[in-house]
């Protein structure tokens, strides 16, 4: 199915996403004062020849939207050149099922670019590739070594674990986000223009 500029129309924009939010707002709103993108980044996305449609599927419960979602609201702020919206995943999933992580998860957020006529220049899922295998490789670490997680298998979702457990894997999260993070928002900027810049060669 192709997304047409009508069903595209029919999403919430950034500020609209946010006011509906029931949880993360603060961090993610954390997210965006601290966020940093070099100046020449945001002048590349300045320089676009034409307004590029991004599609956004997201969630307010999901990490990745926090992280990598207002990397992407400060590019379409700062350039003039991204017009964004939004679409909940579980509300759309004729949407999401087109663009599932590896074929089979549905990962969010999933940023998908279209030019002026909407034809798909390409589409961005969760996080960068080399975060995630850092992020497995640092998580396999854990499960092999914290006390509070001998006996639980890896992938369990935190919701199913033991107190104990979940508040040791949230905790990962976090110091991983936050010793990764300049890191990640760089790789994040980068992705995201290799598909942006496909505008320019059309």
């Amino acid at each position: 199915m192709t997304v047409t500029r009508e069903r595209f129309e029919q999403g919430m924009t950034l500020e609209a996403f946010k006011a509906q939010m029931t949880r993360n707002r603060e961090r993610f709103e954390e997210n965006e004062r601290t966020l940093e993108i070099a100046p020449a980044d945001l002048q590349k996305f300045k320089q676009l020849p034409q307004t590029l449609h991004v599609l956004v599927l997201a969630e307010d419960w999901c990490g990745d939207v926090i992280n990598n979602l207002p990397i992407l609201g400060r590019l379409a702020e700062a350039s003039g050149k991204l017009n964004l919206r939004i679409f909940l995943r579980d509300q759309n999933l004729d949407l999401m099922d087109q663009y599932l992580n590896e074929g089979q998860y549905r990962s969010i957020p999933v940023f998908v670019f279209f030019d002026e006529d909407f034809r798909e220049l390409g589409h961005w899922i969760e996080r960068p590739a080399s975060i995630t295998a850092k992020q497995r490789e640092a998580l396999a670490e854990l499960y092999a070594t914290a006390p509070e997680l001998q006996g639980i298998a890896p992938g369990t979702s935190p919701g199913q674990m033991p107190e104990a457990a979940r508040n040791r894997i949230m905790r990962f999260y976090s110091e991983f986000r936050a010793a990764h993070r300049a890191e990640s928002d760089a790789q994040v900027v980068r992705e995201l223009w290799e598909i942006a810049a496909k505008a320019a060669q059309r």
